[in-house]
């Protein structure tokens, strides 16, 4: 396939890497892998899980899982509240395949208990210090409504307490990604003492890529969903969870213009191809994206001084230190490292391989 306009290319051996990596460590450690497609969303990336022995899923939506289902996946977490409104298609999902939910509120809890028609496991969503959605672990008393509301419905399945500590991701370093990770381990810890007497069999689940990246210390902790490892980014370079020879996906954009009393590269690529994710620079400005350079055969990110500084819908605007203007000329194509790859991904819809093969996702098909 001939490049010519924006195109999110992927290294497939790095992504076969990063699932073995996580893979091992997951059975190293006991723990049930359920990786998140959310940040794929393909399912003929989700094959490539396969050869590593999973079986189980997480995705984002019921959309997401009834894609997946299609493509013979038969056991989904959908990691994300109940929306009461989705409940036919839950039901649909549910009576095909082995379906788990989240609640975290009596009232979707009582509304899913009235119109459930097969059976479901329920996970209770805690939060952990994300601050997004989850019950307070100290919040013991609606978790004891909850669990009487579980208990009173056949068609409901009590798996256990799911977090999600995504507060790592605006971790300053490695260590407050430690302390993080440890704070909510203790706390889901302490719930699954406080409840394994009447559910001997509850688990508890976790997931975000930079603690199930670097941190050993699971005890207590039954499953992990980490998605973002398959492909890592430019924000996970940064918080320390990988090195760059673990990102797997790299934004190809032509150079469609130079400014060179501003020392600027204007490219054909903006926020609808790649998000406006950023983070802060070195310089304390906002980066969208990182430059990678070819030299030799080998892939050079360059530094922070040479960025992808601003965006509309499909300009992209590249800061280029003096040093390194040269190296970029108009009809020439420029690789970056997007901040957050599921959203880039997401955006795309596709990716180029670099044997030349166009790997479709779920936004390419109708449900």
């Amino acid at each position: 396939m001939e490049i010519v306009r924006p195109t999110l290319l992927l290294d497939k051996e790095i992504c076969m890497r990063n699932i073995e990596r996580m893979a091992q460590k997951a059975e190293a450690k006991k723990l049930q892998f359920r990786p998140h497609f959310k940040t794929h969303q393909s399912a003929q990336v989700g094959e490539w899980f396969r050869e590593f022995g999973v079986k189980s899923i997480t995705v984002s939506s019921v959309q997401m899982a009834q894609y997946f289902a299609k493509y013979n996946w038969k056991d989904i977490t959908i990691a994300f509240p109940v929306n009461i409104h989705e409940i036919n298609d839950i039901n649909s999902l549910a009576s095909k395949i082995k379906l788990n939910l989240l609640v975290e509120n009596k009232e979707t809890l009582t509304q899913l208990s009235k119109f459930i028609k097969a059976p479901v496991g329920i996970f209770i969503e805690i939060d952990t210090g994300h601050n997004r959605t989850g019950v307070l672990p100290g919040k013991t008393n609606l978790i004891d409504t909850l669990l009487e509301i579980i208990r009173a419905n056949k068609r409901l399945d009590f798996k256990g307490f799911l977090t999600h500590a995504g507060h790592t991701y605006q971790a300053n370093s490695r260590h407050e990604i430690f302390n993080f990770h440890f704070d909510a381990l203790l706390k889901m810890r302490s719930l699954k003492n406080r409840y394994k007497k009447d559910w001997p069999d509850l688990i508890v689940s976790m997931g975000d890529t930079p603690s199930a990246s670097i941190c050993e210390n699971f005890e207590g902790v039954d499953e992990i969903r980490p998605g973002n490892f398959i492909f890592y980014d430019l924000m996970q370079l940064k918080l320390g969870s990988c090195r760059f020879e673990d990102i797997a996906i790299r934004m190809v954009c032509p150079i469609v213009a130079k400014n060179t009393s501003r020392n600027e590269i204007i490219v054909y690529g903006g926020a609808v191809h790649i998000s406006k994710d950023f983070i802060i620079n070195t310089a304390g400005k906002k980066m969208y994206a990182q430059i990678v350079v070819k030299s030799t055969g080998d892939e050079i990110l360059l530094s922070e001084k040479s960025y992808l500084s601003d965006m509309s819908q499909e300009h992209g605007i590249l800061k280029i230190t003096y040093k390194d203007f040269h190296l970029f000329n108009v009809g020439d194509f420029v690789d970056i490292i997007p901040v957050h790859s599921c959203l880039t991904a997401n955006l795309m819809g596709s990716y180029l391989t670099n044997e030349g093969e166009v790997i479709t996702t779920s936004r390419n098909e109708t449900i």
